[in-house]
């Protein structure tokens, strides 16, 4: 007893020590701050004047006091990254955590979302999705540099911001690992349990101030499922944590604990950016005065994962003793999204589990930057001074500094360098004729002196601007070996000599006047020609070519004026051109031929606001949708041709083809290709249902064959397209059940470079973005809203709208499921239909990204893009559970990378989730 109460007093030296002097290792920047202060934790704090990119901002949020969350600095939303340089200790381990208090500081309420990165690595995105909530990002990692850059880029909506970047370094080998040199550690759930407040564990409790949340706060789908019995058990008594190679946690945490009166503890807890590799340990120290008679044995359940399950914990054998720590853990554990576990005592123990913290971290691949980095290091070494250099991190990753242009490989090369107008001085640096895949220079407008430096070291130069300097001396004949050079720019300076003939004979745009001393040398050849045309827009074209074809169904001679319809195009067909490709895109039908096809309009296959769908088959056995517009559709033969036009440049795969149109005796007309298996709404909840109910694996599917289509227009079309009614009669179904987009009848294109269009509202109830009916504002995000709720279709086979399935105080899906979800009821809004047949961490998953595509602001809301990705990941997630469920072990390595049931060798392809591990150790390893 004695013993534990000296090392009691030692650590509560040392804390005391380490609490009233300057933190070792410690860095604390108040982003946007002017003075230094020491907050309520004895922190000290300094202002980040080292930053001079963006504006400072004051804020103001209820409950929040401290100072250093008082101010902020944000930078613009454009294609730059700023950079935060923190120096630090090669070969010595950090925490870096960074924290984004919003705050409305833009008095726009329009939720930012960005990405940070460490150096060349993207660490995380930032989603702002409630303006007075504080989110923040935590990376462990090996320093192997003098310094760090913390960059923020990639504004999706908003401007990227930062209210604090604080730098912790560890001591000794706590966090080492096998493979901290190619992957940095991101905190992904560090939990206090048994916690006696909502308030975290941090310093001085712990020395090196990380945060362990409070188990007592509730978040959706973190920590319930609590099992009954579950008590909150803590003691006064010093913890030795001094382990050796331990991770050290606090003595705070380490005295108070839960315990499982009943034999289990049970959690379930979010593990963002997962399913991928992470690290995970658990805490544990026997807190409780036992019976001599009473043992405390159990297990860690983690359900597929038998080899876990076999180990067997007694924490004060594994301990050596009361008020010890045992901290089991494994450094290459592959993880689910949603990680649900279990502690259960054993027969032969006598009381329950107990648990006192535990620690997860995800593997963030490290990205090597571009090979040229060290080049432009050198280069910018020259102008350190000047403000062009200091925009920090990576040259090229993860986006380019604002004067350089990179190519897309994984290890990029630099491909453009523009520093026109930048007051270079000196020689051209001699660095330049090293980058090997160099296509543009551009050095104009300095002040450049010597000469003109060999490039032959950069054969793919194409573009040379060196005009508006100094330079002096000859061309170099080197110039002329450059095969791929197309323009040469060198005009007023003080060049001397003859142009090289080799410049004169490859057809190289060359300008050299304003050099009084260089002369054109001998040459029985001249440039080529350059011919600058111009080109007929190509939508002017098509609708002249529609309204051509509609007047000629009418039996009249249409007119164009000449050179605009000189292509002599049959009357039956149009075609559109965009860009270089010019490909069919349309027939043009008569009314009998339609008549024909459909027997007279004689099967109604389909009905809406707009039209009436029949099914048809021309002459060649194709069968096809005939819709037939209502009248009031469209005001005249104007609209009815835009339309066209826009049916007439969207080609994908997940999108219903568009084959023709007629306007012919008063009808308007648009016809499509026939889908056998009808709309997804028939297949949730039709009259058919039994017939035609369709598994959860096959409603991903869907689900991403849909998302694809509607990818398209918001991304692959010029200018982009916003559906306006995505819904599940919108989402149809061909002979192998692969969804198509449909109805492009509300269909609004945007304006490129708008954050919106004006839009009179339309669209269908239950689906209707309520951000887009008040303020008649459309977005790509109301798109995204209305798939958020399809999603939640396919979850619960509830339709959207309903008076009866929802309850008393709930009439839309939306509010119906959030409820459930947030509480963490998932299995309250499952489709019964699906049979259990599924895997819950995939449900989970649509479930999650669903609820952010209905937040009520557009800003809150994914990308269609990212959507993709969740259903593509939830798919994995599937198709390893199926192949576990059949008993085929090969399947999951083969079709899952993301199974928490699979720990084998993963190829990292394009994904930085996922950890590369060698054969030898494919299995967890124990410490």
């Amino acid at each position: 007893m004695e013993s534990r109460f000296f090392i009691f007093f030692l650590w509560f030296l040392f804390l005391l020590i380490n609490g009233s002097r300057a933190q070792p290792g410690f860095v604390s920047l108040d982003c946007g701050g002017k003075d230094n202060f020491t907050d309520e934790l004895g922190l000290e704090w300094t202002p980040d004047t080292q930053m001079i990119s963006g504006d400072i901002a004051n804020i103001s949020v209820l409950n929040e006091t401290r100072t250093q969350y008082m101010t902020l600095r944000y930078f613009p939303a454009d294609n730059r990254k700023y950079c935060y340089t923190l120096d630090v200790i090669p070969r010595n381990r950090y925490l870096v955590r960074a924290t984004f208090l919003y705050g409305n500081f833009d008095n726009n309420n329009f939720y930012p979302k960005f990405d940070i990165s460490l150096g060349a690595t993207r660490w995380a995105t930032i989603v702002i999705s409630d303006a007075n909530t504080m989110e923040y990002q935590e990376l462990i990692f090996l320093a192997t540099d003098p310094s760090i850059s913390v960059c923020l880029s990639n504004a999706t909506t908003g401007q990227p911001f930062i209210s604090t970047l604080e730098l912790r370094r560890f001591n000794g080998s706590i966090y080492m690992n096998e493979f901290e040199n190619d992957f940095f550690m991101s905190v992904s759930a560090r939990i206090n349990f048994g916690a006696e407040s909502d308030d975290p564990v941090r310093y001085p409790d712990d020395p090196f101030d990380r945060i362990w949340a409070s188990d007592t706060i509730k978040k959706a789908n973190y920590l319930v499922d609590v099992a009954a019995g579950t008590e909150r058990v803590s003691t006064k008594m010093p913890i030795d944590v001094s382990t050796v190679n331990g991770e050290m946690p606090p003595q705070k945490a380490m005295q108070t604990a839960v315990v499982g009166r009943n034999g289990s503890l049970t959690y379930r807890l979010n593990l963002d950016g997962f399913p991928g590799f992470g690290w995970a340990f658990v805490y544990f120290a026997e807190i409780e005065d036992l019976d001599p008679s009473d043992t405390r044995k159990f297990r860690l359940v983690l359900p597929g994962d038998p080899d876990i399950s076999k180990l067997v914990v007694n924490i004060q054998e594994n301990a050596h003793g009361k008020y010890r720590l045992y901290e089991p853990g494994y450094f290459n554990l592959s993880l689910p999204f949603v990680l649900s576990f279990r502690f259960g005592k054993t027969a032969d123990s006598t009381v329950g589990p107990l648990l006192n913290a535990m620690e997860i971290n995800r593997y963030v691949k490290r990205t090597g930057g571009s090979l040229d980095g060290p080049v432009i290091s050198s280069i910018i070494s020259r102008y350190s001074s000047a403000n062009w250099t200091n925009e920090g991190g990576d040259p090229c990753l993860p986006v380019p500094w604002s004067w350089i242009r990179c190519d897309s490989d994984i290890l990029p090369r630099i491909t453009s360098i523009k520093l026109s107008g930048k007051n270079l001085t000196g020689n051209i640096p001699p660095e330049l004729t090293k980058l090997s895949s160099l296509v543009e220079l551009w050095l104009d407008g300095n002040s450049l002196t010597g000469p003109i430096p060999d490039f032959s070291g950069c054969p793919n130069l194409q573009i040379i601007h060196l005009e508006n300097n100094q330079l002096s001396g000859e061309l170099p004949s080197s110039l002329e070996g450059l095969t791929s050079l197309k323009e040469l720019y060198v005009q007023n300076n003080m060049l001397t000599g003859s142009v090289p003939s080799g410049l004169l004979n490859n057809g190289v745009i060359l300008n050299y006047t304003g050099n009084i001393n260089l002369r054109k040398g001998d040459s029985n050849h001249s440039r080529k020609k350059i011919i600058i045309g111009s080109t007929v827009g190509a939508s002017a074209l098509l609708l002249a070519t529609i309204a051509s074809c509609i007047l000629l169904q009418k039996g009249k001679k249409s007119s164009p004026k000449k050179g605009r319809l000189e292509q002599n195009l049959p009357p039956q067909r149009f075609v559109s051109s965009f860009g270089d490709a010019a490909t069919e895109a349309a027939h043009c039908f008569t009314l009998a031929e339609l008549e024909e096809a459909t027997r007279n309009f004689e099967k109604k296959v389909g009905s809406g606001g707009f039209g009436v769908v029949y099914y048809g088959k021309l002459k060649d056995g194709k069968e096809i949708a005939v819709k037939v517009l209502t009248n009031n559709s469209f005001q005249g033969k104007r609209e009815f041709s835009n339309e066209v036009a826009l049916l007439s440049r969207i080609h994908h795969r997940n999108l219903v083809q568009f084959l023709g149109f007629c306007q012919e005796d008063g009808k308007s007309i648009l016809v499509y290709e026939f889908m056998h298996n009808g709309t997804l709404k028939e297949h949730l909840y039709g009259p058919q249902l039994p017939d035609r109910s369709i598994n959860w694996i096959r409603r991903l599917e869907i689900a991403e064959d849909a998302a694809k289509g509607i990818e398209y227009l918001h991304t692959g079309c010029v200018p982009s397209i916003i559906h306006r009614d995505v819904k599940t009669s919108n989402i149809l179904l061909d002979k192998n059940m692969r969804a198509k987009v449909s109805d492009f009848g509300l269909s609004k294109l945007a304006v490129d470079g708008a954050s919106h269009v004006s839009s009179i509202v339309r669209g269908t109830v239950g689906y209707l973005d309520p951000e887009y009916y008040i303020s008649q504002q459309l977005t790509d995000k109301s798109d995204v809203y209305s798939f958020g709720v399809i999603l939640l279709e396919l979850i619960s086979g509830q339709e959207a709208i309903s008076n009866e399935n929802f309850g008393l105080n709930c009439r839309n899906i939306v509010q119906w499921a959030k409820l459930h979800i947030e509480s963490g009821d998932i299995q309250g809004i499952i489709d019964p239909a699906l049979h259990n047949d599924y895997d819950i961490q995939s449900i989970w998953k649509i479930a999650e990204k669903a609820l952010m595509c209905v937040q009520p602001h557009g800003s809150m809301r994914p990308s269609i893009s990212e959507v993709i990705k969740e259903i593509q990941d939830a798919i994995s997630i599937e198709r390893g559970a199926e192949a576990v469920r059949e008993g085929s072990s090969d399947d999951i390595s083969r079709h899952s990378m993301h199974s928490s049931l699979h720990a084998g060798s993963v190829d990292l392809g394009a994904s930085d989730h996922y950890l590369s591990i060698d054969e030898s150790i494919t299995r967890p390893t124990a410490r």
